[in-house]
């Protein structure tokens, strides 16, 4: 399809579209933050508003639908996602459906200005410090896919959206429901920093070489396929030792649960290190990855849940 063709007849962006376009299966990105904010509280035994927990639940979801969204089109503008080098409609829905490009654009638009709505209950109870992170939020998420040189173009992109999703949202969260500003909670969500910034390893790892033709200089494109499958496998068990380290020194009451932990995560992990990390494994090796987050996710949260006593600096 010709993006300059005014006269070409585009279908409704329908109820499922949207779905795709938000993809749901991704989210565990943005509701852990969130819960791992709630857990420090718990943890603190303060006062936990449920309200305010949903809402945040909501603003985090709405931005991380957004960003998918937004990744969507600039890689269908841009020539990057095509029907021969992308093998999965679910992963390129304007690739797949004769959907408007300015729909899609708008529908990402519109989902961050319902976030922003959203975010002004959050603005009135706890202050301007969560509308200042969501705005420096907003325009990393901007900038992760648009402009002229993406950030998802580059090397940085996984560091960027693992700091971006996995620590701005557990500060902004954690501030929210506390009235306190404490950078020890980005050391605290390391682990989900990890956890996310793993999910795009795991995109770019298997996309090496149509990053390559479409000029994508991510990590693994400039690693190349050994040193990149070797630097995931390092990734995946500091991955682990961080939750270990954390748990042992701060939420030492919490370690009990861990060997449950190393247990039922054992066979998934496995299975991720030995996925070759090839376009055709690219669904699977995605399904590990996120099963991963959501299994470390969990186990983690339950730890500091557990601990009672948190030290703050």
């Amino acid at each position: 399809m010709n993006l300059t063709d005014t006269t070409a007849t585009f279908e409704h962006l329908t109820p499922r579209l949207m779905v795709q376009l938000a993809a749901p299966h991704t989210w565990a990105a943005s509701i852990l933050p969130v819960l791992l904010a709630v857990a420090l509280v718990v943890a603190q035994g303060e006062p936990l508003s449920l309200v305010m927990s949903c809402v945040l639940l909501c603003i985090s979801i709405l931005m991380q639908s957004s960003v998918n969204t937004f990744n969507d089109y600039f890689d269908y503008v841009k020539g990057a996602d095509t029907t021969d080098n992308q093998a999965d409609p679910d992963d390129a829905v304007l690739v797949y459906n004769n959907i408007s490009p300015k729909s899609a654009l708008l529908y990402a638009i519109g989902l961050l200005v319902i976030a922003f709505v959203l975010g002004i209950y959050v603005i009135i109870t706890a202050g301007l410090t969560p509308l200042i992170i969501a705005l420096i939020g907003a325009a990393i998420i901007f900038l992760y896919s648009g402009g002229k040189t993406p950030i998802s173009y580059l090397p940085i992109g996984e560091l960027v959206s693992g700091v971006t999703m996995g620590g701005l949202i557990s500060l902004a969260s954690y501030q929210a429901l506390t009235l306190r500003l404490d950078f020890m909670v980005l050391l605290f969500a390391l682990p989900i920093i990890v956890g996310i910034g793993m999910i795009m390893f795991t995109n770019n790892a298997c996309d090496i070489d149509k990053d390559i033709e479409a000029h994508r200089h991510t990590m693994p494109a400039l690693l190349g396929y050994i040193k990149s499958r070797r630097a995931y496998h390092v990734t995946i068990y500091g991955w682990m030792i961080s939750i270990v380290i954390l748990v042992c020194v701060f939420f030492r009451a919490g370690a009990l649960i861990l060997p449950f932990m190393l247990l039922i995560c054992h066979g998934n992990g496995q299975m991720l290190i030995h996925n070759p990390l090839k376009p055709a494994t690219r669904g699977p090796a995605m399904g590990q990855c996120l099963t991963m987050n959501v299994e470390f996710g969990a186990f983690y949260i339950m730890c500091i849940i557990a601990s009672n006593v948190i030290v703050f600096s």
